[in-house]
């Protein structure tokens, strides 16, 4: 865990610097913004005669977009991190909230706010996950799954807040490098196989809002993916919402949501029983300590 955390951050130190030597007659092309925030709460009881139960919790997030556009191209970047933990009295350290994405999108003016583009993004997790109490057996690991979408479409940009990408051509591949999760055919994918390839309709959706109320920035993004070799009506949805709430230059407040369905993602009770496909839901929320550039 520590090496993969190590290594992204050499990553992100040396785009850094990269953008810091580029000449100044082309960074003036990129528009590159971002926050990290470290969220830390704990609770501690003795002799409470009300009841309760001890906890230390904490998240770490950080994004950073990084935007070009020149004449008649545009190239958008984003990469997100999330990952905090919490611990209760005599429980061992369990993962709350993990998340690793990145998405790249090339797009060539065409026509006023229309763009032709084609985006590339990527989507896992950084640790072991497990479905608890069961605490023997992961059910999720470092790209298992991992997730891959390519699509070629029209992406319409009224403004810097705004981008709606339809793709009527578009793959999505689900890997699962774990040997034990391919041999169960998690995830969807077939028992033995490494990865799942679907080949479909792709729509993704995002908007920004600076100052949506005072000191309240949103942030939003919406996919949306049809197979159309198997049950094209099911659609998979992936949606984010985050607020981030500034209370003073160092200190902000953090709220965000993850919706997901997946027709090919079959929900397993604690007790291991298999049931069909269910919507899926994650929610955050974090005051801490927190960087703006």
């Amino acid at each position: 865990m520590l090496k993969k955390l190590s290594f992204l951050i050499v990553i992100l130190t040396e785009t850094f610097a990269l953008h810091a030597q580029t000449p100044s007659d082309t960074t003036k092309y990129w528009s590159i913004n971002g926050n990290g925030s470290l969220n830390f709460s704990q609770v501690t009881l003795t002799n409470w005669a009300e009841g309760g139960d001890g906890s230390v919790s904490g998240t770490f997030l950080f994004n950073i977009n990084a935007n070009k556009k020149k004449n008649n191209h545009a190239w958008d970047n984003s990469f997100n991190m999330q990952y905090g933990f919490v611990k209760n009295n005599n429980e061992n350290l369990r993962k709350s909230v993990d998340k690793l994405s990145f998405s790249s999108k090339y797009g060539y003016k065409i026509d006023g706010k229309w763009y032709l583009s084609a985006l590339y993004d990527f989507r896992t997790q950084l640790a072991k996950g497990y479905n608890y109490p069961n605490k023997t057996t992961y059910i999720s690991n470092f790209m298992a799954p991992g997730y891959m979408n390519f699509a070629l479409g029209f992406d319409y940009k009224p403004n810097k807040s705004i981008s709606a990408l339809i793709s009527p051509v578009s793959t999505k591949f689900t890997f699962l490098v774990d040997d034990s999760l391919s041999m169960a055919g998690a995830f969807g994918v077939n028992p033995g196989d490494k990865f799942r390839a679907e080949f479909g309709a792709y729509a993704k959706f995002s908007y920004t809002q600076t100052d949506l109320l005072k000191n309240v920035d949103l942030e939003t993004k919406l996919d949306l993916f049809s197979n159309y070799l198997d049950k094209p009506q099911n659609i998979d949805v992936n949606w984010d919402i985050r607020f981030n709430m500034q209370i003073n230059k160092f200190l902000a407040a953090n709220f965000g949501a993850t919706l997901k369905y997946d027709d090919n993602i079959k929900y397993v009770d604690s007790s291991g029983v298999e049931h069909g496909p269910r919507v899926q839901l994650k929610q955050f929320l974090g005051i801490g300590l927190t960087y703006n550039f």
